[in-house]
Protein backbone atom coordinates (compact mmCIF):
# COMPACT_ATOMS: atom_id res chain seq x y z
CA UNK A 1 0.00 0.00 0.00
CA UNK A 2 1.50 3.37 -0.69
CA UNK A 3 2.52 6.17 2.06
CA UNK A 4 0.34 9.12 2.41
CA UNK A 5 3.68 10.53 0.89
CA UNK A 6 3.51 8.30 -2.56
CA UNK A 7 0.21 9.28 -2.93
CA UNK A 8 0.77 12.88 -3.70
CA UNK A 9 3.74 12.09 -5.44
CA UNK A 10 2.15 9.72 -8.11
CA UNK A 11 -1.13 12.00 -8.38
CA UNK A 12 1.46 15.54 -8.71
CA UNK A 13 3.66 13.24 -10.94
CA UNK A 14 0.23 12.70 -12.80
CA UNK A 15 0.17 16.75 -14.39
CA UNK A 16 3.25 15.64 -16.28
CA UNK A 17 2.42 12.03 -17.11
CA UNK A 18 -1.34 12.12 -17.84
CA UNK A 19 -1.75 8.92 -15.77
CA UNK A 20 -5.41 8.03 -15.62
CA UNK A 21 -5.22 7.00 -11.68
CA UNK A 22 -3.75 9.72 -10.45
CA UNK A 23 -7.15 11.26 -9.18
CA UNK A 24 -8.06 8.10 -7.72
CA UNK A 25 -5.64 9.58 -4.62
CA UNK A 26 -8.43 11.81 -4.24
CA UNK A 27 -12.30 11.42 -2.64
CA UNK A 28 -13.70 13.22 -5.20
CA UNK A 29 -17.48 13.01 -2.88
CA UNK A 30 -15.12 15.04 -0.18
CA UNK A 31 -12.77 16.86 -1.90
CA UNK A 32 -12.31 20.96 -0.91
CA UNK A 33 -10.23 23.01 -2.97
CA UNK A 34 -8.42 26.35 -1.62
CA UNK A 35 -6.41 27.08 -4.88
CA UNK A 36 -8.76 30.23 -6.40
CA UNK A 37 -8.22 29.90 -9.70
CA UNK A 38 -9.53 26.14 -9.18
CA UNK A 39 -12.73 24.79 -9.63
CA UNK A 40 -14.03 22.48 -6.56
CA UNK A 41 -13.65 18.63 -6.98
CA UNK A 42 -12.11 16.41 -9.20
CA UNK A 43 -13.47 17.82 -12.43
CA UNK A 44 -11.92 20.79 -11.27
CA UNK A 45 -8.56 18.84 -11.41
CA UNK A 46 -9.02 17.28 -14.61
CA UNK A 47 -9.69 21.00 -16.06
CA UNK A 48 -6.26 22.21 -14.74
CA UNK A 49 -4.18 19.17 -15.44
CA UNK A 50 -5.92 19.21 -19.36
CA UNK A 51 -4.90 22.99 -19.90
CA UNK A 52 -1.23 22.08 -17.91
CA UNK A 53 -0.83 19.49 -20.26
CA UNK A 54 -1.07 21.69 -23.33
CA UNK A 55 2.51 23.16 -22.53
CA UNK A 56 4.69 19.66 -22.31
CA UNK A 57 4.71 20.39 -18.14
CA UNK A 58 7.54 18.76 -15.95
CA UNK A 59 6.68 18.41 -12.22
CA UNK A 60 9.75 17.98 -9.97
CA UNK A 61 9.28 17.45 -5.96
CA UNK A 62 12.30 18.27 -4.53
CA UNK A 63 11.27 17.89 -0.94
CA UNK A 64 8.29 15.73 0.70
CA UNK A 65 7.39 15.46 4.55
CA UNK A 66 4.41 14.19 6.36
CA UNK A 67 2.33 15.44 9.18
CA UNK A 68 -0.14 13.19 11.04
CA UNK A 69 -3.25 13.91 8.17
CA UNK A 70 -1.20 16.16 6.06
CA UNK A 71 1.45 15.90 3.37
CA UNK A 72 3.38 19.15 2.48
CA UNK A 73 6.18 19.26 -0.18
CA UNK A 74 8.45 21.89 -2.29
CA UNK A 75 7.74 21.86 -5.47
CA UNK A 76 9.40 22.91 -8.85
CA UNK A 77 7.00 23.23 -11.77
CA UNK A 78 7.63 23.55 -15.57
CA UNK A 79 4.99 24.82 -17.42
CA UNK A 80 4.73 27.59 -19.46
CA UNK A 81 6.91 29.21 -17.12
CA UNK A 82 9.11 28.34 -14.27
CA UNK A 83 7.38 28.27 -11.03
CA UNK A 84 8.01 27.02 -7.13
CA UNK A 85 5.27 25.86 -4.94
CA UNK A 86 4.00 23.96 -1.91
CA UNK A 87 1.10 21.79 -2.09
CA UNK A 88 -0.50 20.75 1.39
CA UNK A 89 -3.18 18.16 1.35
CA UNK A 90 -5.27 16.65 4.16
CA UNK A 91 -6.04 12.93 3.94
CA UNK A 92 -9.04 10.98 5.30
CA UNK A 93 -9.96 7.27 5.21
CA UNK A 94 -6.80 6.72 2.91
CA UNK A 95 -7.19 9.43 0.46
CA UNK A 96 -6.45 13.52 -0.12
CA UNK A 97 -10.08 15.01 0.88
CA UNK A 98 -8.54 18.91 0.58
CA UNK A 99 -5.89 20.99 -0.76
CA UNK A 100 -3.93 24.24 0.02
CA UNK A 101 -0.85 26.06 -2.10
CA UNK A 102 1.22 28.52 -2.97
CA UNK A 103 3.03 29.38 -6.21
CA UNK A 104 5.25 31.87 -7.53
CA UNK A 105 7.64 32.45 -10.25
CA UNK A 106 11.42 31.02 -10.41
CA UNK A 107 13.48 33.98 -8.95
CA UNK A 108 17.01 34.89 -9.88
CA UNK A 109 19.33 33.35 -7.13
CA UNK A 110 19.81 35.74 -4.00
CA UNK A 111 22.19 37.79 -3.05
CA UNK A 112 23.91 34.91 -1.66
CA UNK A 113 23.70 33.04 -4.68
CA UNK A 114 21.27 30.77 -3.19
CA UNK A 115 18.22 29.83 -5.96
CA UNK A 116 14.87 28.99 -3.84
CA UNK A 117 15.11 25.10 -4.23
CA UNK A 118 18.47 24.46 -3.18
CA UNK A 119 19.45 23.51 0.11
CA UNK A 120 19.58 20.97 2.89
CA UNK A 121 17.13 17.92 1.94
CA UNK A 122 17.40 15.24 4.49
CA UNK A 123 14.22 14.97 6.98
CA UNK A 124 15.90 14.00 10.68
CA UNK A 125 15.16 14.80 13.96
CA UNK A 126 11.90 13.20 14.20
CA UNK A 127 11.60 12.90 18.00
CA UNK A 128 11.74 16.80 17.94
CA UNK A 129 8.60 17.51 15.69
CA UNK A 130 6.39 19.05 18.32
CA UNK A 131 9.48 20.81 19.66
CA UNK A 132 10.35 22.28 16.26
CA UNK A 133 6.71 23.45 15.67
CA UNK A 134 6.65 24.93 18.83
CA UNK A 135 9.45 26.95 18.00
CA UNK A 136 8.61 28.01 14.67
CA UNK A 137 4.44 29.12 16.06
CA UNK A 138 6.18 31.07 18.72
CA UNK A 139 8.91 32.65 15.76
CA UNK A 140 5.80 33.35 13.67
CA UNK A 141 3.67 35.17 16.57
CA UNK A 142 6.67 37.08 18.41
CA UNK A 143 8.45 38.48 15.79
CA UNK A 144 6.72 37.97 11.91
CA UNK A 145 3.27 39.46 13.89
CA UNK A 146 4.18 40.97 17.03
CA UNK A 147 7.75 42.31 15.62
CA UNK A 148 9.61 41.52 18.99
CA UNK A 149 13.13 41.79 16.48
CA UNK A 150 15.24 41.94 19.79
CA UNK A 151 14.23 38.55 20.41
CA UNK A 152 15.22 37.51 16.90
CA UNK A 153 18.63 35.77 17.97
CA UNK A 154 16.75 33.53 20.27
CA UNK A 155 14.70 31.92 17.03
CA UNK A 156 17.61 32.55 14.74
CA UNK A 157 20.95 31.17 14.34
CA UNK A 158 23.74 33.99 14.39
CA UNK A 159 26.61 32.64 13.30
CA UNK A 160 25.10 30.39 10.30
CA UNK A 161 21.77 31.46 9.08
CA UNK A 162 21.13 29.99 5.72
CA UNK A 163 18.62 32.26 3.43
CA UNK A 164 16.60 31.00 0.32
CA UNK A 165 14.52 33.77 -0.06
CA UNK A 166 15.48 35.82 -3.67
CA UNK A 167 14.64 39.07 -1.76
CA UNK A 168 17.27 38.07 1.35
CA UNK A 169 20.55 37.53 1.79
CA UNK A 170 22.35 35.28 4.29
CA UNK A 171 22.69 36.11 7.97
CA UNK A 172 20.46 37.30 10.58
CA UNK A 173 21.14 40.85 9.92
CA UNK A 174 19.25 40.83 6.48
CA UNK A 175 16.17 39.67 7.75
CA UNK A 176 15.84 42.14 10.51
CA UNK A 177 16.54 44.91 8.02
CA UNK A 178 13.98 43.43 6.13
CA UNK A 179 11.37 43.07 8.81
CA UNK A 180 12.20 47.12 10.61
CA UNK A 181 11.68 48.06 6.26
CA UNK A 182 9.15 50.62 6.14
CA UNK A 183 7.39 52.94 2.88
CA UNK A 184 5.43 55.64 3.83
CA UNK A 185 5.32 54.76 7.69
CA UNK A 186 4.14 51.26 6.79
CA UNK A 187 5.87 48.01 7.06
CA UNK A 188 6.88 46.68 3.72
CA UNK A 189 6.34 43.65 4.82
CA UNK A 190 3.66 42.45 7.11
CA UNK A 191 2.36 39.11 8.93
CA UNK A 192 -1.51 39.41 9.74
CA UNK A 193 -2.10 35.94 10.73
CA UNK A 194 -0.56 32.88 11.24
CA UNK A 195 -2.92 29.95 9.61
CA UNK A 196 -1.19 26.87 10.31
CA UNK A 197 2.00 25.22 11.20
CA UNK A 198 3.10 21.78 9.77
CA UNK A 199 6.38 19.92 10.87
CA UNK A 200 8.05 16.78 10.44
CA UNK A 201 11.03 16.17 12.49
CA UNK A 202 13.67 19.34 11.23
CA UNK A 203 11.45 20.94 8.97
CA UNK A 204 8.20 23.37 9.79
CA UNK A 205 6.26 25.06 7.37
CA UNK A 206 4.30 27.93 8.47
CA UNK A 207 0.88 29.15 6.39
CA UNK A 208 0.01 32.92 6.82
CA UNK A 209 -1.45 35.76 5.30
CA UNK A 210 -0.82 39.80 5.57
CA UNK A 211 0.55 42.41 3.06
CA UNK A 212 4.08 43.21 0.85
CA UNK A 213 3.85 46.73 -0.84
CA UNK A 214 0.26 46.90 0.52
CA UNK A 215 -1.04 44.12 -1.26
CA UNK A 216 -2.92 41.22 -0.20
CA UNK A 217 -0.61 38.11 -0.12
CA UNK A 218 -0.16 34.31 1.34
CA UNK A 219 3.14 33.54 2.33
CA UNK A 220 4.74 29.73 3.30
CA UNK A 221 7.47 29.55 4.98
CA UNK A 222 9.92 26.77 5.19
CA UNK A 223 12.18 26.50 7.92
CA UNK A 224 14.68 23.93 9.47
CA UNK A 225 15.80 23.93 12.37
CA UNK A 226 18.48 23.04 14.70
CA UNK A 227 18.93 22.70 18.49
CA UNK A 228 16.06 25.05 18.68
CA UNK A 229 16.62 27.67 16.45
CA UNK A 230 16.12 28.29 12.82
CA UNK A 231 19.36 27.80 10.25
CA UNK A 232 17.39 27.95 6.87
CA UNK A 233 14.48 29.19 5.10
CA UNK A 234 12.60 28.84 1.93
CA UNK A 235 9.54 30.57 0.74
CA UNK A 236 7.20 31.42 -1.25
CA UNK A 237 4.54 34.99 -1.54
CA UNK A 238 1.66 35.06 -3.59
CA UNK A 239 -0.79 37.50 -4.39
CA UNK A 240 -4.61 36.52 -3.25
CA UNK A 241 -6.77 37.29 -5.76
CA UNK A 242 -9.76 39.53 -5.19
CA UNK A 243 -13.04 37.30 -4.39
CA UNK A 244 -15.15 38.21 -7.31
CA UNK A 245 -11.96 36.34 -9.40
CA UNK A 246 -12.10 33.32 -7.21
CA UNK A 247 -13.51 30.04 -8.89
CA UNK A 248 -14.37 28.54 -5.60
CA UNK A 249 -16.10 29.25 -2.38
CA UNK A 250 -13.49 28.33 -0.13
CA UNK A 251 -11.45 31.01 0.57
CA UNK A 252 -7.33 30.53 0.19
CA UNK A 253 -6.70 29.19 3.91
Amino acid sequence: MLSNKNKIRKLLNGIETGDPDAALVVNEQKYIQHNPHTKEGNIGLAELFKQIAKTGPRVNMIRVFEDKDFVFAHMEYHFSTLKVAFEVFRFEDGFAVEHWDNMQLMQKVNASGRSMLDGYLITEDHDLTEFNRSRVSLFANEILIKRKLDLLIDFVCDDNFIQHSPLLADGISALRSTLSATSKQKYKITYSKIHRILAEGNFVLSVSEGLMDEKHCSFYDLYRIEKGKIVEHWDTIEPIPPRTEWKNDNGKF
